[in-house]
C-alpha cells in the first residue's frame, strides 16, 4: 500500500528508503519542508547526493514517495521538470550540448516549447543574468564557474519552483563562490542546499542533518552548530591511522 503522503505546498517525503544493490543508502526518511531556504548537512558518504537525486525525481526510491508541490517527481516527469531542478556538484555531469543556446533550449523543448519559443526563452534567460553575449558560445570554452552558472540558467529557464543544490560550491575559489551565491540569492525560487560545509548553509531557515542514511536532527541553526561541534570532535581523533581488517 502506498504511504499516506500529504500533498500540497512544499516538499513531502514519507517513509522513503533507497537501496543500491544490497546496500541501503537511505533508510525510512520522512520529512515535511516548506521554508524558502532549506539546508541538508552531512558528512561524505551519508547519502546526500542520493537524496538530492531522489528529491529531483532522477531516480525512483526503493520505498516511499517524494511529492513536491503535490507532484510525484518520479512518476510525473513532465510536471516534475517544471517544479524542481537540480544543480550537480560537477557541471560536466550536467552539460550535454556543444553550445550555450542548445544547452538552455533542451529543457524548454522537453516542456513542449517549439524551437522558436525555446530560443526566445533562452535569450530572455541569458539577458536576465546579463549574459546575452553567451548565446552562441561553445560550452567547452567556459570556465568551471561559468559552467556552473550555465547549468543554473538552463534550470531557471524552465521556471521551477524548487532548486536542489548538490554541493555546487565544491572545488570553487572564493570569488566564484561569492558570485554564484549572489545569483542563487536572487534567483527567486525555493532552495534545498545539500552540503558538508556549515558555512554554505548559514542563515537557512530549516536544517536537516543526514547521518548514515537517516535524518538525525531537524531544526534551525542549532542543528548546524551541533553538527560542527561533532565534526570538530571527530577531527580530533586519529581514526585515519586505523588499518582495515
Amino acid at each position: 500500500m502506498r504511504p499516506n503522503v500529504q500533498s500540497g505546498p512544499g516538499i513531502h517525503v514519507q517513509d522513503m528508503s533507497h537501496n543500491i544493490g544490497p546496500r541501503r543508502i537511505l533508510d525510512r526518511i520522512s520529512l515535511q519542508l516548506d521554508a524558502p531556504r532549506i539546508g541538508v548537512i552531512g558528512r561524505n558518504g551519508s547519502g546526500k547526493s542520493t537524496l538530492a537525486r531522489l528529491l529531483a525525481g532522477l531516480i525512483e526510491p526503493s520505498q516511499g514517495r517524494v511529492l513536491i508541490e503535490g507532484v510525484d517527481v518520479c512518476k510525473d516527469r513532465r510536471a516534475a521538470i517544471s517544479t524542481v531542478g537540480i544543480l550537480f556538484q560537477n557541471p560536466e555531469h550536467q552539460i550535454i550540448f556543444p553550445t550555450v543556446l542548445e544547452e538552455i533550449c533542451f529543457g524548454l523543448r522537453q516542456l513542449g516549447r517549439n524551437k522558436a519559443d525555446a530560443r526566445d526563452a533562452a535569450l530572455a534567460t541569458l539577458t536576465g543574468f546579463g549574459k546575452a553575449h553567451w548565446l552562441d558560445a561553445s560550452t567547452e570554452t567556459l570556465s568551471q564557474g561559468q559552467k556552473h552558472l550555465l547549468c543554473m540558467m538552463a534550470v531557471m529557464a524552465m521556471r521551477p519552483r524548487w532548486l536542489i543544490l548538490d554541493e555546487p560550491f565544491a572545488g570553487l575559489d572564493i570569488p566564484t563562490r561569492m558570485q554564484l551565491t549572489r545569483h542563487l540569492e536572487n534567483c527567486g525560487v525555493n532552495l534545498v542546499h545539500i552540503s558538508h560545509d556549515p558555512r554554505d548553509l548559514a542563515g537557512y531557515a530549516q536544517i536537516c542533518w543526514l547521518d548514515r542514511g537517516q535524518i538525525r536532527a531537524k531544526g534551525d541553526a542549532d542543528v548546524l552548530s551541533a553538527f560542527e561541534t561533532e565534526m570538530i570532535h571527530e577531527g580530533a581523533r586519529d581514526d585515519l591511522a586505523d588499518l582495515a581488517g
